[in-house]
């Protein structure tokens, strides 16, 4: 996925938690041919990456262990990921990442607060009547953590994959409505731009269209669908409105199914119409 990261790497052996496993997952992401040596004390003159471990660049345990701005104490996998996360997913997602999944983690691991995902990692521990080796152990958790990492990565990959699908569309946008060649989530897109209706195929044929709207908070909308039209049948509807294909207009009056995209935004136009 990204470069700078050597083939071998030391953590701490003994006990693991969710700090040491999900710093081993996101580097053998980063590097799938990283071997990570689980060890008690650090060899001189070492020449790989060390983490949580030897009071390095990525531990976290010394005097004086780096704080973020917000208070909340670095642990070793926040610091791996302030050094290689934007390189991952981008500045911005990156941060935004750290505040929602590792600082709880980083937390936990300084002052053992607690965390749902941390005590998932460290049910993986051997227990204490057990004969398995504490490395196997650890390498299961950090190959669950890694499928983890995996599916955090894929959904911010995709969301910047349908951003950048719906902001090219809203760059040909016409009379405020903004048409997709496959449906996407858009809001993160549309809501704060000059657009008042998406319109996208169906996945169950034809076409559906919706209001888009005004903000994030009230969800009120830039022009909801005739009143008229709301909850009412499929039947009913082409002589209400006039538009032929239209087949389903939701009771709440922001989302209507059309069965051709030229009705789909003959909804669309009638709808700022009548506002």
């Amino acid at each position: 996925m990204t470069a700078s990261i050597p083939d071998t790497a030391l953590t701490h052996g003994g006990r693991f938690h969710a700090d040491d496993v999900f710093s081993a997952a996101l580097l053998k992401l980063l590097n799938p041919s990283v071997q990570i040596i689980r060890v008690f004390d650090v060899p001189e003159n070492f020449d790989g990456l060390v983490f949580d471990i030897g009071w390095g660049k990525f531990d976290h345990h010394q005097k004086n262990a780096p704080v973020r701005p917000n208070g909340v104490p670095y642990a070793a996998f926040g610091l791996l990921w302030k050094e290689f996360g934007a390189g991952l997913v981008g500045p911005e997602e990156a941060e935004r990442f750290d505040f929602h999944f590792i600082q709880p983690l980083d937390l936990d691991d300084n002052t053992g607060c607690g965390s749902e995902i941390a005590g998932l990692i460290g049910a993986f521990n051997p227990s204490w009547d057990s004969d398995r080796s504490p490395d196997d152990c650890f390498a299961e958790a950090v190959a669950f953590a890694e499928v983890i990492l995996e599916k955090r990565f894929e959904g911010i990959w995709s969301i910047q994959r349908a951003r950048a699908l719906v902001e090219r569309a809203l760059g040909e946008m016409r009379d405020g409505i903004v048409i997709l060649p496959t449906f996407a989530p858009w809001k993160m897109a549309l809501v704060p731009s000059p657009a008042e209706f998406v319109v996208y195929p169906s996945q169950r044929g034809g076409y559906s269209a919706q209001a888009v709207p005004n903000d994030d908070e009230t969800h009120s909308l830039k022009h909801p669908f005739p009143a008229g039209w709301a909850g009412r049948s499929e039947e009913e509807l082409p002589r209400i409105s006039g538009i032929e294909t239209l087949r389903f207009c939701h009771n709440n009056r922001f989302l209507i199914a059309a069965g051709t995209l030229e009705d789909a935004v003959r909804a669309c136009e009638a709808a700022r119409r009548e506002k």
